[in-house]
């Protein structure tokens, strides 16, 4: 009652606090900066002008009936203020003397152009730059001839005589390869996502739009919505890259790099989606500078290149609330800090009920002999937080230091308990994760040709599990403990003006601690590894201004000391523009990774988070390395964009433990490699607010255990056929997005009898057909969002979005697997199905 009648008095001061926002100040006087907002807001248009132009007035505002030329018309009356309109850009400018001109420099679709260069002939050779609106104003002289010019566009020369009273309105053409360059890089399935000439995918938070079921730029979930890239069990603990296993992908944070990505168990991503200012993602061609991955690297830096100016933020959504604050100390340095807690442990509303009955369903449990089923319930509290800082210190004009740290925790406490035919049953169990990280980095601008970077790092990941057995008195005790810390250099050499020299060398030093603790049979055992590494890096990128080719080369020399291996990795990335509509790729790289995640007993910590991390030996535990080429076409014309892109990549090194079996292979202890290789093609189009996308991928993914027979049979991760697509529609403020995917089934083995074997007296054992024979349902599910942004009276924005996942609520199964009842000795089938519907809703202010 008490909860119904705080949600009452919410939604009405909610109501009224809209309503105020909406109401116009009639009478009263405003600054005209406040007043060009809400006829932006009201007429969809965009003001360009100069702070210094407009911060001095404050005037009535217009009318909200009239007309925008009659509303301009009386700010021109009020101010003195001129306006030049282009399509929805409006330019607001003083009226120039005769001793002055000006103008706005333009692309062909009227979007300002900054950092365009204005020379002009006067007695000194002066030179003025654009600023963000493509605004300049210069001396008026009528000999003076005037240089416009800008790296990505047609330089122009005019003279004084053609500049009138007003502001003249200039257009500059693209240059022709960087019209090229920009083929497949303005806009990927949404706003704030790019695709490089280097391979790399590029994801703009700040900037992003929007897709189907998110209301916030979540990395990890974004990140699978690029073909390629899917997770099986749709959380972003277990993202799997061209059939790559989720400890293959490396993932950095500002140069820490962790082993810990998501909170809720893989249901929400770690990281604070309003902070990052940009991600980088690699499936083929990665950087030599990264290491320790054979499928993707992801690198996240929350760094800016200025000191931005102080804001703040606030939000919440149905699983926790979050701020971040960026706070200005001075002209050179700023603070950045962002936190994040779930208050799952205090109220349950719809979306943690829904997640919670995910993640905890710990199954619906099947006999296989009379098909009854077995209901396990469980009660338990669980919260999770984050946090993230930063000081931004610019020691000089060309220099800047980088302090940042970062904290991911996850807690819960977990009773579960079952009704059988002689007795009731409880357990109680509980796991926590935890990731703290630091590092600081300095970077350099030695001279012209010569830019240098110095980083420190370190990390500490903890995760304890207790996990009491249902159906018998059995408690396993797991501890993983990880250190890793390191440094790295690196320089950046010009030799010529196409031409750029990367160098670089790196440490790492990484511990690694398992303890694992059973009362039923007595067993006790803890394991401590320390890996040393050295790499030395040397990468020539070939990229000149007037050449339709890209291309760079790099190598990577790994010595892994505490194994004496060497070993040498080269990598590629490639382009080349055939005209302005078509373009080649081709990527290559080799990659290896000395640490990887096990899971000896699928059922192991709760069955939730039982991966832990170990380390190569150089016997049974090798290292991985990996080989990974493809090449593919573009093209992008009126609005279309078309992808098709082919690979092959080959893995060797794994180990079944790594591979998360469930069948006749869990105990044992092989090592094999496996193989996919794939088609993933994009269509994409985009016309006034309305885009769409369509995308397919197909894989053929198989293992090879020499040891086992058969040795060759589907990877647990093979998804022969994914298909994404969505729709988005953008209109003022009001963003729509409505999209499905659907993919094959995942593999798995299924039993030659419903009756089990006793090959062993008194222990009954599964007979399996041959791994992977067969697949489960295939998936499919729709998602749905929508966001809206209210520009307040203060310049604040209020931002609401709602989202619903699988909108059909579609029981879609996404793992099965066989055991033996330890009560009955019968087989038990076990489904785990995905989120059911689950609505979503968020509320934001940014000031």
């Amino acid at each position: 009652m008490i909860l119904k009648k705080g949600l009452f008095l919410f939604s009405v001061l909610f109501f009224f606090f809209i309503r105020a926002t909406y109401a116009q100040d009639a009478g009263k006087v405003l600054p005209l900066k406040i007043i060009l907002a809400q006829i932006e807001e009201q007429h969809n248009v965009k003001f360009s002008y100069l702070n210094s132009d407009i911060s001095p007035f404050k005037i009535i505002p217009p009318q909200q009936t009239l007309l925008i030329g009659e509303k301009l018309s009386y700010i021109r009356t009020q101010t003195g203020l001129s306006f030049k309109q282009s399509g929805k850009y409006i330019s607001v400018y003083k009226p120039v003397s005769e001793e002055y001109i000006c103008g706005y420099i333009v692309d062909e679709f009227t979007v300002p152009i900054e950092g365009a260069l204005i020379k002009y002939t006067s007695q000194n050779n002066e030179q003025v730059e654009t600023d963000k609106d493509g605004y300049f104003k210069i001396v008026r002289n009528k000999n003076d001839l005037i240089e416009i010019s800008h790296p990505a566009y047609e330089p122009i020369t005019l003279t004084v005589n053609s500049f009138k009273d007003d502001c003249r309105t200039i257009i500059l053409k693209l240059i022709f390869t960087t019209t090229l360059e920009e083929i497949v890089a303005e806009r990927y399935l949404t706003t704030g996502i790019s695709k490089k000439d280097d391979g790399s995918f590029v994801i703009k938070p700040k900037k992003f739009g929007i897709l189907p079921g998110l209301i916030e730029p979540d990395v990890l979930q974004t990140m699978q919505q690029l073909p390629g890239i899917s997770s099986i069990d749709e959380t972003v603990s277990n993202i799997n890259v061209r059939g790559g296993t989720h400890d293959q992908n490396l993932f950095l944070w500002n140069g820490i790099r962790l082993f810990q990505t998501g909170h809720f168990f893989g249901l929400i991503s770690g990281f604070n989606p309003n902070l990052p200012h940009q991600i980088k993602i690699y499936k083929n061609g990665t950087s030599a500078f990264y290491g320790e991955s054979v499928s993707s690297a992801v690198d996240i830096s929350s760094r800016s290149e200025n000191i931005d100016d102080s804001s703040f933020g606030i939000g919440t959504n149905m699983i926790n609330a979050d701020f971040y604050s960026v706070v200005k100390l001075s002209e050179k340095s700023g603070l950045e800090l962002s936190a994040r807690r779930s208050f799952t442990d205090a109220i349950d509303l719809p979306a943690y009920s829904k997640y919670s009955k995910r993640i905890f369903q710990n199954t619906v449990v099947t006999e296989l002999s009379n098909s009854n089923d077995v209901n396990y319930k469980s009660d338990k509290e669980f919260y999770f937080y984050d946090f993230t800082g930063q000081y931004h210190l610019k020691t000089s004009d060309k220099s800047d230091l980088f302090i940042d740290f970062i904290g991911i925790n996850n807690k819960l406490d977990f009773t579960q308990g079952t009704i059988t035919s002689t007795r009731v049953l409880v357990k109680n169990s509980n796991l926590s994760q935890l990731t703290l990280g630091g590092s600081a980095t300095w970077k350099s601008q030695w001279n012209e040709k010569n830019y240098g970077e110095i980083t420190l790092y370190g990390s500490y990941y903890h995760v304890n599990g207790n996990n009491e057995a249902l159906l018998n008195n059995q408690v396993v005790e797991q501890e993983n403990n990880i250190v890793d810390a390191g440094f790295r250099l690196s320089n950046s050499t010009n030799l010529q003006p196409y031409l750029t020299l990367h160098t670089g060398y790196q440490y790492s030093e990484l511990g690694i601690k398992n303890t694992n603790r059973i009362n039923s049979p007595d067993y006790f055992q803890t394991t401590k590894d320390v890996l040393r590494s050295h790499a030395l890096i040397g990468e020539a990128e070939y990229n000149p201004e007037n050449s339709r080719f890209y291309a760079k080369f790099g190598l990577r020399g790994n010595y892994f000391s505490s194994l004496s291996t060497f070993l040498l990795e080269p990598r590629l990335q490639f382009n080349y523009t055939i005209n302005n509509k078509w373009k080649l790729e081709a990527l290559g790289e080799f990659k290896s990774q000395a640490t990887s995640q096990i899971a000896e007993v699928q059922q192991d910590f709760l069955g939730i988070e039982k991966r832990r991390w170990i380390m190569a030996n150089g016997n049974d535990i090798p290292i991985q390395k990996g080989r990974q080429i493809s090449a593919g076409v573009y093209y992008k014309s009126g609005g279309w964009q078309v992808s098709l892109e082919n690979f092959y990549k080959k893995v060797s090194g794994i180990t079944t433990a790594e591979q998360g079996f469930q069948n006749q292979l869990e105990l044992l202890n092989l090592t094999g490699d496996y193989r996919v290789f794939g088609t993933e093609f994009l269509v994409q189009k985009q016309f006034h607010g309305f885009y769409a996308w369509f995308s397919y991928t197909w894989n053929n993914n198989k293992y090879d255990f020499k040891d086992f027979n058969p040795s060759g049979f589907p990877n647990n991760l093979e998804l022969r056929h994914t298909v994404n697509c969505a729709a988005t529609y953008e209109w003022k403020s009001l963003k729509f997005a409505l999209g499905g995917k659907w993919f094959t089934g995942r593999p798995e083995t299924t039993p030659l009898s419903n009756d089990p074997v006793y090959n062993t007296p008194g222990y009954p054992e599964i007979s399996y057909a041959s791994p992977n024979d067969d697949n489960i349902e295939n998936f499919f599910q729709v998602n749905f969002s929508a966001l809206y942004s209210l520009k307040l009276k203060n310049m604040a924005t209020l931002q609401m979005g709602i989202s619903i996942l699988n909108v059909l609520n579609k029981k879609n199964t996404i793992n099965r697997y066989y055991r033996i009842n330890d009560e009955t000795d019968l087989i038990e089938v076990v489904n785990t199905y995905s989120v059911e519907r689950t609505p979503n809703a968020m509320v934001r202010l940014k000031f």
